[in-house]
């Protein structure tokens, strides 16, 4: 039996233990594969202040950059990731930080990856929450982050010229 002055302080824990991320302030993410099946890399969003941190883990990639963003379905049936839709563009902006009438919200940079395979994208999406508000990202559809064959130039609307969905991942 718990003593009944203990119960508040479990209450507590219990509370503090959960996984549960439905919340405003919770987690995100998911495994970016290729068409085939390949793990290429993972990405996790945080819920902070002001907006939502995205982080994206690339390995085994050829060097190079990729264009990156976050599409406004959460669904990545291959081979060509269509089902995944455009980039997430809650504000109904054009797309680039280039763009003199952009961006959107989807709009990351550029995926850099260096010699060994590995790159590494770190990015806060001002003015975007992770599951509600206006700018959620993960709504009745859910959303997708997806890597992109090319780099993308920042300014061509509405995909950065970036080229087809070589990887695609759906963020739970």
């Amino acid at each position: 039996m718990i003593h009944a002055k203990f119960l508040p302080a479990l209450l507590l824990l219990a509370g503090c233990a959960t996984t549960d991320n439905t919340g405003p302030a919770g987690s995100a993410g998911a495994e970016l594969r290729e068409p085939g099946g390949r793990l290429v890399a993972r990405a996790a969003l945080s819920q902070m202040d002001g907006g939502v941190h995205v982080r994206v883990d690339a390995s085994g990639l050829a060097p190079g950059h990729y264009g990156a963003h976050i599409h406004m379905t959460g669904r990545c049936d291959p081979p060509g990731f269509d089902s995944a839709g455009g980039h997430w563009n809650p504000t109904a902006r054009q797309h680039g930080r280039l763009n003199p009438q952009g961006r959107h919200l989807g709009d990351l940079p550029n995926l850099d990856v260096g010699p060994d395979g590995t790159g590494r994208l770190d990015y806060h999406v001002a003015g975007a929450s992770l599951r509600s508000g206006a700018n959620a990202i993960l709504d009745g559809d859910g959303a997708a982050m997806v890597i992109h064959v090319g780099p993308d130039d920042y300014r061509t609307d509405p995909s950065g010229n970036s080229g087809a969905r070589m990887a695609c991942g759906v963020l739970r």
